[in-house]
């Protein structure tokens, strides 16, 4: 039986999510502020080449969840291994950087600066699917940890001493390295082995099965560089990167449903997928109505400058619902796949399970997305910088539809799903009713002051009054809402 508590880790997971969402305001305002237009987007082309180098990292965490859901040892030779891919990793970095600075304007200092993050980026990563694969809310903890030391350390190297993107690029690492500390301590039962080579065999023989999902952010992150190279500027990327930190709220709706893959990996109980989507859907739904309802304050809170840019947050905030509600449903479904248990496994069973199904998947979305973005940016890209990046988030959009509706499909198939569609009614007709309002009100009375000590406390509130009002009504209206608010209560005594 194992012991990973679906409700307990989500609610954990989701209840970090809301405070990260704070922190990582607090962090994103000091960027946002304190950096230029051209700032900005060279930190977003920072993360945009750091993804190139990442997409090898799962060839250890990949394998490492699974194994470790199924109480095998394999923590230590993961660190290991870990260590040496990001090493590779760094040199690959230094090559990519100095292709890119000769075809842009961006500063190859900062770009190269940058390769520190990939240690202990690779490191986290590890680390986190270690704990992951036993006590998934743990993930939560060290995320919590990394968020909350960005606010100190931003001040003090981003705000104070005037670091720039250097000073952001630090903040990050040794957040970073805070956090590790703390997945480090709770891993450390699954690190008692030593270094063991059939580990590495087995994940070397199968690299083709954990790289095959990386390749779909390989290529949709190339969004990035696509755009860089056909505009020649990194004006956009700040427009798209403060647009994409107001729409991003609702992605922490997925964290309720976080440990339902180690769960299905460990049990294979079919039927916690259809409960935990109706919870999902309790909160998805008023956070992308926070999103719609407060993007143009959440944009002024970033920086006036990027005020204008409310269309992009629209559209943003739709793919990212689309995306967050597929990327429950695509692990669980991978969660399920049993062929990784068989050691005889052929290269045509890998072929035709879930695996490598799932991916293909993703991979052909990203690709008709790359090429939809190529052809776009081609037609216009002697527009504003503000239109192309409207076009950019109209187009990562409508990409995500069908293929959405294509996973809707085959989890059917798959999980013996009744979903509740009169609750899920029930919350949109609230959130229309709670948010809207609270939309016409502020428009008419809330103040939109350039000093962000005196703007943000009074956008703060009436956010949180809406939540307030959204919780409330549901709470009377809907038995699910207050069984729901019954499992936290039993969960909270529980950990007593």
């Amino acid at each position: 039986m194992s012991g990973i508590r679906v409700t307990y880790s989500g609610l954990i997971s989701f209840g970090v999510g809301i405070l990260t969402i704070i922190t990582g305001l607090v962090f994103t305002i000091i960027v946002t502020r304190q950096l230029s237009v051209e700032e900005l987007g060279t930190w977003t082309l920072v993360g945009g080449l750091i993804v190139y180098i990442l997409i090898a990292e799962p060839v250890i965490s990949y394998w490492t969840t699974r194994e470790i859901a199924r109480k095998e040892k394999s923590g230590r030779t993961a660190i290991f291994s870990s260590g040496f891919l990001s090493m590779i990793g760094m040199i690959t970095y230094v090559i990519i950087v100095l292709i890119v600075s000769e075809n842009t304007e961006v500063d190859n200092i900062i770009l190269l600066f940058a390769v520190i993050l990939i240690p202990v980026t690779f490191l986290h990563r590890t680390l986190s699917a270690i704990n992951f694969g036993w006590k998934p809310h743990v993930v939560s903890y060290g995320h919590l940890v990394f968020e909350i030391t960005k606010i100190p350390l931003g001040l003090l190297l981003v705000y104070f001493l005037e670091l720039g993107v250097m000073g952001a690029i630090l903040t990050t690492t040794f957040s970073h390295i805070f956090s590790i500390v703390i997945l480090l301590v709770y891993a450390r039962e699954k690190l008692t082995k030593t270094f063991e080579v059939r580990f590495l065999k087995k994940w070397m023989r199968l690299f083709w099965i954990s790289l095959y999902p990386g390749i779909t952010n390989f290529i949709t992150k190339s969004d990035i560089l696509v755009f860089t190279l056909i505009t020649d500027s990194v004006i956009g990327l700040a427009y798209y990167t403060a647009s994409l930190s107001v729409s991003s709220l609702v992605k922490e709706s997925g964290a309720i449903s976080r440990a339902i893959y180690p769960k299905l990996l460990s049990e294979n109980k079919k039927e916690i997928l259809q409960e935990n989507l109706t919870r999902f859907f309790y909160f998805a739904i008023p956070l992308t109505a926070i999103s719609f309802t407060f993007m143009k304050g959440g944009l002024f809170a970033l920086n006036p400058i990027y005020e204008i840019a409310t269309t992009v947050v629209i559209f943003l905030t739709l793919r990212t619902a689309l995306m967050t509600f597929s990327s429950i449903i695509q692990p669980a479904l991978t969660g399920i796949e049993k062929v990784d248990m068989n050691e005889k496994a052929t290269f045509r069973d890998y072929f035709n399970s879930k695996l490598f199904h799932i991916p293909t998947i993703n991979i052909i979305r990203s690709i008709v997305y790359i090429t939809s973005l190529i052809i776009g940016f081609l037609f216009i890209a002697t527009n504003s910088q503000l239109e192309v990046v409207i076009l950019w988030s109209i187009i990562s959009f409508i990409v995500e539809i069908p293929f959405s509706i294509y996973i809707i499909i085959l989890v059917q198939k798959n999980f013996p799903l009744k979903i509740n569609y009169q609750s899920i009614l029930k919350y949109i007709i609230v959130s229309i009713i709670v948010f809207g309002t609270t939309y016409f009100i502020t428009e008419e009375y809330l103040e939109y002051e350039i000093s962000i000590f005196k703007f943000l406390p009074n956008l703060l509130i009436f956010v949180i009054l809406s939540i307030v009002g959204y919780l409330s009504i549901t709470y009377f209206i809907d038995s699910r809402t207050k069984n729901l608010m019954k499992s936290i209560i039993n969960e909270i005594r529980k950990n007593k």
